[in-house]
């Protein structure tokens, strides 16, 4: 009996399957251990996973080989999955995230703009869905920070529908700023 009620957490966990998610390495990393017999190569890979219809995770694999490295990162970055709001290939609002010394603006824009957004920024909006944005890194250009700060300003998102159903106005309203 337990062991069912488990399966089917991980099966409400794991709603998008991994068959609809796209996926981008961001970064790869050798990292060099000195031991008496000579250097030891390992690899760390920063993998960014999204269904590109507002779902988007990342995970950091890290292994002896770099193809096993990717798909640790990638199993990672499924089970990491965050929502996010997308209205119209855009995000609703303007948002700061932040994550250590890793500082993001992200903007929305009319449709037509473009993802204007470098790096591992890019890899997170693009698998995100996000069409039209435009995004600005302010601290460091560490891919790590880059991507988590990224995922920050995108879970603070205020989704549009909730928002005009809360103050009891129209999504057009909400947008046009004019009560």
């Amino acid at each position: 009996m337990s062991n069912n009620r488990r399966s089917d957490k991980k099966q409400d966990r794991n709603k998008t399957s991994d068959s609809d998610l796209s996926d981008k390495v961001v970064a790869i990393n050798r990292v060099a251990k000195v031991t008496k017999g000579g250097r030891t190569f390992s690899f760390s890979a920063i993998v960014v996973v999204g269904d590109k219809k507002g779902s988007v995770g990342h995970g950091l694999g890290k292994a002896r080989e770099v193809t096993e490295a990717i798909n640790k990162g990638k199993e990672e970055a499924s089970r990491t999955l965050v929502k996010v709001p997308v209205y119209e290939g855009t995000i609703p609002h303007r948002q700061l995230g932040k994550y250590g010394a890793g500082r993001v603006l992200l903007r929305p824009a009319s449709k037509g703009t473009g993802l204007i957004a470098g790096g591992a920024m890019r890899a997170v909006l693009e698998n995100a869905g996000i069409t039209d944005v435009i995004a600005k890194s302010l601290g460091t250009s560490n891919p790590h920070n880059v991507i988590k700060a990224t995922l920050d300003a995108l879970t603070k998102l205020r989704d549009p529908k909730t928002v005009a159903k809360t103050r009891g106005i129209s999504v057009k309203k909400v947008f046009s700023g004019k009560d």
